[in-house]
């Protein structure tokens, strides 16, 4: 692996999870949303990562169908889903949203759980800073060396 490439993957894996950060971000900011504009409460948000290997043209994946994470060069977030669990039911017959027996449609949304999603992503882009400070070090110390010589 090249000293780019090793930059390379700790930018995409960055990216992808700074991505996860403002889903997550959303999501916690929509906790209490009950009315969207597609109907209904709002629907929690999951951010789908897949390992990418750039060092294959697009019909050599083709021809080889199964994919080796031992060559797998890049993080990309191939897409973002709705949660399909359903919303949760909240007494609370004063609501404008409730309905005839006086239940609240809540989204589907655990702030536990998000936050504890938020930490992991925190943790690895933290991860992917490290990476990408421990190859600026090696190619500074590898001109260090070269300039001593």
């Amino acid at each position: 692996m090249s000293f780019l490439s090793s930059l390379s993957v700790s930018v995409s894996g960055m990216t992808a999870q700074r991505h996860r950060v403002r889903t997550i971000s959303e999501n916690l900011a929509n906790a209490e949303t009950t009315r969207t504009a597609e109907g209904g409460p709002y629907r929690r948000r999951e951010v789908i990562f897949a390992a990418v290997s750039d060092d294959r043209t697009f019909d050599q994946e083709l021809l080889e169908q199964d994919r080796s994470l031992s060559n797998a060069t890049e993080v990309k977030v191939v897409g973002v889903v709705q949660d399909q669990r359903p919303p949760v039911l909240k007494y609370d017959p004063s609501h404008p949203d409730a309905n005839e027996d006086g239940y609240v449609e809540m989204p589907n949304i655990n702030t536990m759980e998000e936050m504890a999603n938020l930490m992991m992503a925190s943790r690895s882009y933290e991860a992917n800073i490290a990476a990408f400070n421990a190859s600026k070090n090696m190619a500074q110390s590898a001109l260090d060396i070269g300039r001593s010589t």
